[in-house]
């Protein structure tokens, strides 16, 4: 997931809708733990690197917005494939992100791309999506902008620089607590643009300038960038259709989102056994998106076994096959929980009467591996709007 852990009001806008005081269990231990024992982001990665082959840039640079940056993961993923494909093209790749953590973190992971692809334009909002996609806010004299040059030509000298701006980006993403939903809200909007210094030049018509413009874009991300249980209509209305109305023609938004009909699901509904945390899939996002925005656009209508894709719970091989222990138990657990969405009180009910243990030692006896699914779809913005 797309740091689903750090959310704001706009990433998952309907808890509040949805008229429930209970929160997703998203604290940042539960949220290292998915990340660091599952190979979601490599996988994600995977799926979204297919569309690259789809991708023609326009005015001189190819444009690129991650809904959910989280630490950059499966962006920086990406990237690397990206050179590949787009070797001397001139790049500016936006990042949405509110948590200041994975902010640190993304940024500290770009000297190595800045390295490889010297004509990189990397930037980094907290603005809602309707915003973020133009870098720009209704009252731009809120924003904090900010713009970094980065002088040398080595990773080494990348790296020093953006570590030196920690402090910078912690006062910048400065957070208050939602009254209404009891997430992080920014406290200013804020943008922080980078570039090298030796490719201005040539980058000049590259590099976003304070106030906001219309950027449109050739690829949007958008990785598990809403509340599952949020209804279509809202998911659509507040997060895809914003980010489709930013594509440029005949650009490509990938949505992901998970699943569920596997085994992570089982040991869900081994505690809970009617929970649904998956109510909506592909084919109900495109219908919510064709009312609201017409012929406009158009979809990839690919059958389940080309929409649907899984990734896995890694493991060592005796501990499933020997015998189940803590870890295993501990890692399982914990990602079926963070992806079903399971609410802070009925989460810990079941973790202080140890239904969980059963629950989950059950389901790891029966399969060899715990896999997850996520579901893709593909938006596209028709080059000539049908008549």
């Amino acid at each position: 997931m797309a740091a689903s852990g750090n959310d704001d009001t706009d990433r998952y806008p309907l808890h509040m809708t949805d008229q429930s005081p209970d929160r997703f269990f998203d604290s940042r231990a539960a949220y290292n733990m998915f990340v660091t024992t599952t190979n979601e982001k490599a996988a994600v990665a995977e799926r979204v690197s297919r569309e690259l082959d789809h991708l023609e840039p326009r005015e001189r640079a190819l444009r690129i917005f991650d809904a959910g940056m989280g630490d950059a993961s499966v962006l920086i993923h990406l990237m690397r494939r990206l050179h590949q494909v787009f070797t001397h093209v001139p790049w500016l790749v936006v990042g949405k992100e509110i948590s200041i953590e994975d902010v640190r973190r993304a940024v500290d992971s770009m000297p190595d791309r800045f390295f490889e692809h010297p004509e990189l334009v990397f930037a980094v909002t907290n603005m809602p999506y309707r915003s973020a996609v133009h870098l720009g806010s209704d009252k731009t004299e809120d924003v904090i902008w900010r713009t970094t040059a980065l002088e040398g030509t080595t990773a080494h000298d990348f790296a020093t620089q953006l570590q030196a701006l920690h402090l910078q980006f912690a006062s910048d993403w400065a957070v208050h607590t939602s009254p209404k939903t009891g997430n992080p809200v920014p406290v200013r909007p804020a943008v922080h643009v980078i570039y090298r210094r030796d490719r201005e030049f040539l980058l000049r018509d590259v590099i976003p300038q304070p106030g906001g413009t219309d950027i449109e874009y050739e690829l949007i991300l958008a990785s598990q960038p809403y509340r599952a249980r949020t209804s279509a209509a809202a998911k659509v209305r507040m997060v895809i259709a914003p980010l489709v109305e930013a594509l440029a023609p005949g650009g490509r938004l990938i949505g992901i989102h998970a699943a569920g009909d596997d085994p992570a699901l089982e040991i869900i509904r081994n505690v809970w056994p009617e929970e649904d945390p998956f109510t909506t899939n592909r084919h109900d996002i495109f219908k919510e998106l064709s009312e609201l925005m017409g012929t406009d656009i158009e979809f990839e209508d690919v059958p389940d076994q080309e929409a649907l894709f899984p990734y896995i719970l890694h493991s060592m091989p005796s501990e499933l096959s020997e015998h189940i222990g803590t870890s295993a138990v501990l890692a399982a657990w914990n990602a079926a929980a963070y992806v079903a969405q399971i609410d802070e009180d009925r989460l810990t009910e079941a973790i202080d009467s140890g239904r969980y243990l059963e629950a989950t030692r059950e389901v790891l006896g029966r399969y060899d591996r715990i896999w997850f699914n996520d579901e893709a779809f593909v938006v596209t913005r028709r080059s000539t709007p049908d008549a």
